[in-house]
């Protein structure tokens, strides 16, 4: 293991918060998808071929009063509880100076059903909400969280398709560890379950075929038969703090954010490219100072796609070489689905818990192993991985931007 750069602070997880298909409760989301519990199904609209979804049940009563909820979309709302719930989590404290708290948020297609209602009403002859852009703005998320948190330091967000939250986990880490800010809520949100990004989802051919017996079979990341997979929705947030400020308020620390690795193919809008990916798992490496072998378990982007999983297995043989026997890797969007732009977060939570526990969960979908895929994946029930020591979490985007995320433990 080779040494960081001394004069950069490091950097640890205090809390963690989500809104999910599994549901909000930390516990019970990880203990379900360590049983390999699918949150997939059906979702049917008029017009429209079915699609195999992952849908939140949320209810903004638990967060907002009727009149807060004027111009907010379901993707702040969701954003503003996940946020809460780390906050909670992370015993935020009451005595911070504002300025030296940070934003950093992730979303892919921001207030959907904000737009959504908008065409509807001028397609209709109807009224257009006037606060419909607010509702709908992409930093919309972002904006809620900085009120509730009265975060007066920076107020970011990142639209980097299927890494943007990765991204915001990164660049807040980052921000912490040169100093600029002492604490940070970072993660996602994305709530694009409407008919119009539905279709266009539909259109583009990259969602799974619904499994007509078990709709919460219906994405397989890495099977033979995989078709593609299947959209969901939620929010997930992690608190970042630096390790001094944590250990001066007694903070629940959880693991340490040993570093992140960023690069772009540079190559196709929507085809991945090996060569990427590689240089983003060297870069993660060079950042955290870890080696392959000191990396247990991987969270794959895993999306289920025909070209997409073989060339993520591709890439990690590459890094890994002689050492890709020691590593364990699942994909757990076989069981809450895509969630775009908040994808990063909700797995880089999966990621932080099976680091804590020692258990990293199931791709129970993923019964005929393609050839292609010839890693040691986890397929039919969750793994004890007792000697884990670290962790990490890919998100490799549409244009072309790769992110991963390492996690280490704190013991």
């Amino acid at each position: 293991m080779t040494s960081r750069t001394p004069s950069m602070r490091e950097v640890v997880v205090s809390g963690l918060g989500l809104v999910s298909p599994h549901g909000d409760d930390l516990g019970l989301v990880f203990e379900a998808m360590l049983r390999g519990q699918s949150a997939i199904a059906l979702w049917g609209h008029d017009g429209m071929p079915p699609a195999a979804v992952a849908s939140v049940a949320f209810s903004s009563a638990r967060w907002f009063t009727k009149l807060q909820l004027v111009g907010v979309d379901r993707v702040s709302q969701m954003a503003v509880a996940a946020a809460e719930l780390a906050r909670t989590d992370a015993c935020w404290p009451e005595a911070i100076d504002p300025e030296r708290i940070g934003v950093f948020i992730g979303s892919g297609m921001g207030g959907a059903s904000a737009l959504e209602e908008g065409y509807e009403a001028s397609r209709t002859g109807r009224r257009v909400s006037p606060l419909t852009v607010v509702a709908a703005m992409t930093n919309a998320p972002a904006a809620h969280i900085a009120i509730r948190a009265g975060a007066q330091g920076p107020v970011y967000t990142y639209s980097v398709a299927c890494a943007s939250s990765a991204v915001a986990i990164a660049e807040a880490a980052k921000a912490i560890a040169a100093g600029e800010i002492d604490i940070a809520i970072a993660g996602g949100a994305e709530a694009l379950l409407v008919p119009g990004v539905v279709r266009a989802w539909q259109a583009l051919q990259t969602l799974a075929t619904p499994d007509p017996a078990d709709p919460g079979q219906s994405c397989r990341p890495f099977d033979i038969n995989r078709s593609g997979f299947a959209l969901g929705e939620g929010a997930a947030m992690l608190v970042l703090e630096s390790r001094e400020h944590a250990m001066a308020r007694k903070a629940p620390v959880r693991v340490r954010f040993a570093g992140s690795g960023v690069s772009c193919d540079a190559q196709h809008m929507t085809k991945p490219n090996a060569p990427g990916q590689v240089r983003a798992l060297r870069n993660m490496l060079r950042a955290s100072g870890l080696d392959p072998r000191d990396i247990g378990y991987c969270n794959a982007h895993g999306t289920a796609t025909r070209v997409g999983d073989g060339v993520e297995c591709e890439a990690l043989r590459s890094v890994w070489g002689k050492d890709i026997d020691g590593l364990r890797v699942s994909s757990t969007k076989a069981m809450h689905g895509h969630l775009l732009g908040a994808a990063g977060a909700l797995e880089a939570v999966v990621t932080v818990l099976s680091l804590q526990q020692r258990h990293a969960p199931p791709t129970p979908s993923c019964v005929q192993p393609d050839p292609a895929c010839d890693i040691p994946l986890i397929r039919e029930s969750a793994a004890s991985l007792p000697t884990l020591q670290a962790a990490i979490s890919n998100s490799f985007a549409f244009g072309g931007t790769n992110v991963v995320l390492a996690f280490s433990r704190h013991d």
